[in-house]
């Protein structure tokens, strides 16, 4: 009796282990949607998607995918669009966490207001050792000139102060600050960089490239707790603005070790691609076991490295062949040698890593064109993607270099619609016609891979698709867009910012789409970005984000 009765337990479970293999419980669809992806290089077009153990499963084009998994859980999208996550390809994740916390002057539109939000800020945090933050843009005042230390000053004298640029290539100190770091009239420009002075020779407050860190040496350094918080405030952000991936242009090894400890966490809600902070010590450390092409189910990977090659176009310090337009006798600051930017990327290159160049002058991008041949005779056409980060002002013979050596254009369209107000002025009319230039890229068969240079942009990737669109500010100037034959189509920008940035990483197989066996990593809007007026994708608003099926933001919440 015990045996049959053990015998019919036995069935009975059998029976029920194989119900349960016909069910797939942990599937989802998601249907009424109005879904847009690349299939195949094309966009398509969806109205319901089933994902199963975080990946893409089967997209269909009519009526529900409900009828084929029975049991999965079923979301109703209630008509909302549907788009891939957007990736941004040059950010600044813990420079956005910190901007957080630090006192931001982005949006300040004049020296007084700069310095009154300091002043407020100074005395909000009356405990904070240094008032650190960043975002003066001196090109939005009515100054034309640097601001100095004494004007700082009148903000804070008790406590220094130590504020970077928009664009993160200057400085402004305070005369405690300086004090501090020991500045005179007798500190010298340290190569790379500038210290602005005044006519006698002293220095003014402000600190250019390289010589930023004659300050920012005497700035203490961060608490691991802050650099937690800033992280999490970081990933609360890129993921409510849609951001389901994130390039991180150049990392520290404490960056790699606190994104791995989120990720071991169960907390990396973004996606990180990380650059390794240059080609000295930090490289030396985090290329020891070579590439990580992923970890943690892809939630980061650490495959490429960031070099810098000049300076930035606001603060004259992006290096240009002749002299600025608005500066005579000025060309910039070129921080590296075609020699030594050659054996940089040789370093990198030959241990197998993508390697990523700030180039935004003419002259920095075609010292850097010229490297990147270099290395291609010596080391042949590996097929790492090498990079050039922001590629703004080239010359018009270099771009077709481009597309000769394989080398991806990693642009940020904001940073257009940002400086239009100054660029023509830097360079003149000749020089800008290659400048920004999106479209002459992409016509030629350069792949363009959009980022924000976030926390320098708004980390918003519509403000980016807009621009890219339109080249107009938010207000819908210039008419017509600023150099409007430089503006690329709405399918091309999104491609810019899902599919091709994932191919920028050597991911466009696992992201950037949803196809079948895709990680489902994507948004939902409250707008139809493809069909809507053009001056109103800037104002898309993010209803969820969702990772590997798993959703990481309501707007709801």
């Amino acid at each position: 009796m015990r045996f049959y009765t053990f015998l019919i337990t036995l069935t009975i479970f059998a029976l029920g282990m194989a119900a349960c293999s016909q069910k797939s419980p942990d599937t989802t669809v998601y249907e009424n949607i109005d879904g847009y992806t690349f299939s195949n290089g094309e966009l398509a077009t969806f109205s319901s998607i089933a994902f199963q153990e975080g990946k893409v499963v089967k997209t269909a084009n009519e009526g529900s995918l409900a009828g084929e998994y029975p049991d999965a859980r079923v979301l109703d999208g209630e008509g909302n669009v549907m788009l891939p996550g957007l990736i941004d390809a040059h950010g600044h994740v813990m420079g956005l966490g910190f901007q957080e916390l630090d006192v931001d002057v982005a949006g300040a539109g004049s020296l007084d207001s700069t310095l009154q939000m300091i002043g407020d800020y100074a005395e909000q945090y009356p405990d904070r050792e240094w008032i650190l933050g960043r975002g003066w843009n001196h090109t939005r005042w009515d100054i034309n000139r640097f601001p100095t230390a004494e004007e700082l000053d009148g903000a804070v004298t008790e406590r220094p102060v130590w504020l970077s640029r928009v664009d993160g290539h200057a400085g402004w100190a305070n005369s405690k600050a300086m004090e501090l770091a020991g500045i005179t009239a007798d500190t010298e420009d340290p190569q790379g960089g500038k210290i602005i002075r005044d006519e006698d020779g002293n220095p003014t407050g402000v600190f250019v490239d390289a010589a930023m860190g004659l300050v920012e040496s005497e700035v203490p350094a961060r608490t691991e707790r802050e650099r937690e918080m800033a992280l999490e405030k970081a990933l609360q952000q890129m993921s409510s603005h849609g951001l389901t991936g994130v390039h991180d242009a150049g990392i520290s090894v404490d960056d790699w070790n606190l994104y791995k400890n989120f990720a071991d966490n169960g907390n990396m809600i973004t996606r990180i691609y990380a650059m390794i902070g240059g080609a000295g010590d930090t490289f030396d450390q985090l290329s020891e076991n070579g590439p990580i092409t992923s970890y943690a189910e892809d939630k980061l990977a650490l495959r490429s490295v960031k070099l810098y090659s000049d300076g930035a176009l606001g603060s004259r310090g992006a290096a240009m062949i002749e002299s600025y337009s608005d500066d005579p006798g000025n060309r910039g600051l070129l921080f590296a040698s075609e020699e030594e930017m050659t054996d940089m990327i040789m370093k990198t290159a030959s241990e197998g890593f993508q390697t990523n160049v700030h180039a935004i002058g003419d002259r920095a991008n075609r010292v850097v064109l010229d490297a990147f041949a270099n290395v291609k005779d010596s080391l042949g056409e590996q097929g790492l993607r090498h990079r050039i980060e922001h590629a703004q002002i080239v010359s018009l013979e270099d771009i077709p270099r481009f597309k000769e050596l394989n080398i991806i254009a990693s642009m940020q369209p904001t940073h257009a619609t940002s400086d239009m107000n100054m660029a023509e002025d830097r360079v003149g009319s000749e020089r800008i016609e290659g400048g920004y230039a999106w479209k002459t890229f992409l016509e030629q068969g350069t792949v363009l891979a959009s980022g924000s240079d976030f926390p320098v942009e708004n980390v918003n990737p519509f403000f980016g698709l807009y621009s890219a669109i339109t080249r107009q500010d938010h207000q819908g100037n210039p008419e017509g867009g600023w150099h409007p034959n430089e503006a690329i189509s709405r399918e091309n920008a999104l491609r810019s910012f899902t599919i091709d940035a994932a191919y920028a990483a050597h991911q466009e197989d696992i992201l950037g789409s949803l196809e079948p066996g895709k990680w489902a990593d994507f948004i939902l809007i409250d707008r139809n970005y493809m069909e809507i007026s053009r001056e109103e994708i800037w104002q898309t608003k993010v209803l969820e984000t969702w990772v590997a099926g798993e959703k990481v933001y309501s707007a709801e919440q």
